[in-house]
């Protein structure tokens, strides 16, 4: 499947508030919280379409000074395990690299295993938990960083799993 990555627009936000709502029940962001976002100048947020221009997921970062937080990576449900949410990771790192953003962290349920598999092939290590972070069910999260992605054992590991891409 040809996947296409661009800046989130305001015109994907119903889109987007569907796979909010199928991956985070009633405690997801609003509709105003993404249009906030897109309009915030330490935000970048991105939306991932297929070649029919149907939007398959979205993930958001902010950059402060040499960090930058991932606020969120969401695929639907039904286009999971086809390496969306990888795509919109690597696109967050690539952003990280042009924009000088030495470490990336983010906040990811102790009991998303598929998620965390996948930061941890990119270099992220747990560390430490948020006791009850997440509302809806009071379940803890992990906290997960990169080393400095601009170190050689960070870069070459990221070029070998982008290579012939």
């Amino acid at each position: 499947m040809e996947i296409l990555i661009r800046r989130m627009q305001k015109t994907d936000l119903d889109g987007v508030i569907k796979i909010e709502e199928k991956a985070y029940g009633e405690h997801h962001w609003s509709k105003d919280s993404f249009m906030n976002e897109l309009s915030n100048d330490l935000a970048r947020y991105y939306s991932a379409l297929n070649s029919d221009g149907e939007l398959l997921g979205y993930a958001g970062c902010w950059q402060i000074l040499e960090e930058v937080h991932i606020t969120n990576i969401a695929v639907s449900p039904e286009y999971r395990r086809q390496k969306i949410g990888e795509r919109l990771l690597r696109q967050i790192i690539d952003d990280c690299y042009k924009n000088k953003a030495k470490y990336i962290t983010l906040e990811v349920r102790v009991s998303n295993n598929p998620a965390i598999s996948l930061y941890e092939k990119y270099g992220f290590k747990s560390l430490g938990v948020r006791k009850g972070y997440y509302q809806n069910n009071n379940e803890d999260a992990l906290i997960m960083w990169t080393e400095n992605i601009f170190y050689d054992k960070f870069k070459l590991n990221y070029e070998k799993l982008t290579a012939g891409e």
